[in-house]
């Protein structure tokens, strides 16, 4: 028991000797070190944006088709809603390249 209480003061004294080695205030930087990866956190998430995008935009179509080649009737119907859905994806993506370009 007592091996294990002074390999326990042991432990405290040394962390209590970091704290002054972490209390140290940040030496200056001229330069922004994360610039590039920021840059690659940008691209990689417009990527998955726009993967997503085009994700959706072809099951949409996908869909049209088949909803046109079931019920020729109601194609114009289903083209207007394809439509309405294939612009409100792309502004989606469009959202995010403005989130990119203003992030970055």
């Amino acid at each position: 028991m007592r091996k294990l209480n002074l390999l326990f003061m042991v432990i405290v004294g040394v962390l209590f000797s970091a704290m002054t080695v972490l209390a140290q205030a940040p030496a200056a930087v001229d330069h922004d070190s994360s610039a590039g990866l920021k840059a690659i956190a940008a691209g990689v998430g417009f990527a998955i944006a726009v993967v997503g995008g085009a994700i959706g935009q072809s099951r949409i179509g996908a869909a049209a088709c088949e909803g046109a080649a079931r019920n020729p009737g109601a194609a114009a119907k289903i083209q207007t809603m394809m439509i309405l859905g294939l612009a409100l994806i792309e502004s989606l993506v469009l959202f995010a390249l403005l989130v990119v370009f203003a992030k970055v």
